[in-house]
Parts: structure tokens; sequence; C-alpha cells
């Protein structure tokens, strides 16, 4: 598992191969991803968007943003936690992802980025 704290979030990640959802021969290759933001802050914080850079093997960049996270624009108080699970389609058998959230501090509206840890994503084939 992965994890990085910043502004007092922590993001952990964890991720594994789908070979199920996949299609070797299409190079199709699907994993899933599991997401636990925590909110050590003494702010009630709400995420209001997300940036992923994901890379493929052949080092070729694809940007994703959007709103929220899985359709939901969670609000955390202090101690709280939110999980989601999530998926990410590559062309090829390795790749990485890394990314930030946007939050939003709820009393004072400031906005402020948290960093999502760069994970990679392996087939098991290619973890030796």
């Amino acid at each position: 598992m992965d994890a990085l704290t910043t502004h007092n979030i922590t993001v952990r990640v964890t991720a594994q191969y789908l070979p199920k959802q996949s299609n070797p021969r299409a190079r199709r290759f699907l994993f899933g991803y599991y997401i636990s933001i925590e909110n050590g802050s003494q702010h009630t914080v709400q995420l209001l968007g997300r940036r992923w850079v994901i890379t493929n093997a052949g080092g070729e960049v694809r940007v994703v943003e959007g709103p929220g996270v899985v359709g939901q624009q969670p609000v955390l108080a202090p101690g709280d936690a939110h999980q989601y699970a999530s998926y990410c389609e590559m062309d090829t058998e390795v790749g990485a992802m890394v990314g930030t959230y946007l939050m939003q501090r709820t009393d004072t509206g400031e906005l402020f980025e948290v960093r999502i840890p760069r994970f990679l994503l392996v087939t098991p084939a290619k973890m030796n």
C-alpha cells in the first residue's frame, strides 16, 4: 500500500490487476485501485475534484480530470475517512498513476491540493 500525507490529509492506495476484465490479446489491461482518504487535520474539508496523470510502459501520458471521485464530492470532518474503488484501463502490462485532489476547507472556502501517491499498475506476468 502506498500512502502520502499533504496538509494533514493522508491518501492510501492499493492497486491490483483484474484478469477477468482484461483481454491481453487485444492489449486491454484493467487494474482496480482502492483509495482511502483520511482527514487528520482540524478542519472539515470537501473533495471537489481530481486530476490523474497516467503513464503506460511506452511513456505515453494521459491526463484525466473531473469533479469528485466516482460521482461523489465527499465531506470529511476531522478524523473522518472516505474510501472508494475505481479502475484504470491500460494498453500495456505495466503503467503508473499519480495525481492530486482539489480540496476545500468548508469554514473558510480555502482551496488546496492533496497529493495522491504514485503507484504502479503491473500484471502478474511482469512482477518478476
